[in-house]
């Protein structure tokens, strides 16, 4: 009775967990479906359905020649200008944050855990509440609508979170470590470069993964601070989501989509379980 009872639970825990999955899926598959189908074949038939003739030309419209704002250009600009974006500022946040971290945890001094609360507490704040300061930082600097602007707001975004992924994983490491390296004479630079640093690789993971993601999917700073060809290519998705045209190409805009998830996918498919072992190994503790 009670491996039947065992057996029953694990059906049923199983059951949920595939009709969550499904139910999360379900769009993307939607989505890729609509692809991969004609604008006629979606008009006449549903939004739900299996392509009748595998439509590979929508990828190279959505790519290079669908209008958007006026722009025939595709999505090809708009994807650079996020990888213009993207690439920088997770780099700069995760190094950044990987010295703040190891500085809050490993070399402590006088505030140190004051400026750590500062830090981290823009994980916190809503997005809204930065708009009109940034706004301001933008005007004052002459960044408006400029990627180099996004690059800043990014950096310094992220590293609230990227200091708090990494402090909790230094605090891990022994303290007589750095006390003998201290010893010997090194200093704050040196410790970090030379033991610190080689010991890092899997919150390093952790923090470019996250980094990565949420900056590339990032909408809100993207749509309000840049406008025309200088924005990300999540801004660019709703301006080919609302243009007007005699008929509506959800075939081309679906590619379009795919498309601009694309490196996210793959990022979490490829560093997933690399994301997982970091995280058990003392980002989150």
């Amino acid at each position: 009775m009670a491996d039947t009872s065992i057996n029953i639970r694990r059906i049923i825990v199983y059951g949920i967990v595939w009709v969550v999955a499904a139910a999360w899926l379900f769009p993307l598959v939607v989505v890729i479906l609509n692809s991969l189908r004609t604008a006629e074949e979606i008009a006449q038939t549903s939004m739900i359905g299996w392509p009748r003739v595998w439509a590979w030309g929508n990828y190279t419209q959505a790519w290079d020649t669908y209008c958007i704002a006026q722009t025939c250009s595709g999505i090809r600009p708009y994807m650079l200008n996020s990888a213009l974006v993207t690439i920088p500022a997770t780099l700069i946040s995760t190094l950044l944050g990987a010295v703040a971290g190891y500085a809050v945890s490993l070399w402590r001094f006088r505030g140190d855990s004051w400026i750590y609360g500062i830090v981290t507490i823009g994980i916190f704040l809503p997005q809204q509440m930065r708009l009109l300061p940034w706004t301001l930082v933008l005007r004052d600097l002459g960044l408006t609508n400029t990627l180099a602007g996004l690059v800043m707001i990014h950096t310094i975004q992220g590293m609230s979170f990227t200091t708090l992924f990494c402090r909790n994983y230094y605090v891990s490491i022994p303290a007589d470590l750095m006390k003998a390296a201290k010893i010997d004479g090194a200093g704050f630079f040196r410790i970090f470069w030379r033991i610190v640093l080689p010991l890092s690789p899997p919150i390093l993971i952790v923090t470019v993964i996250w980094q990565f993601t949420h900056i590339w999917n990032e909408f809100l700073y993207g749509v309000t601070f840049t406008t025309g060809t200088q924005q990300p290519v999540t801004a660019a998705l709703i301006a080919l989501a609302t243009s007007v045209a005699d008929v509506p190409q959800h075939g081309i805009q679906s590619a379009a989509v795919v498309v601009a998830a694309l490196p996210t996918l793959l990022v979490y498919l490829f560093g997933g379980r690399y994301f997982v072992r970091g995280l058990t190994a003392g980002a989150v503790k």
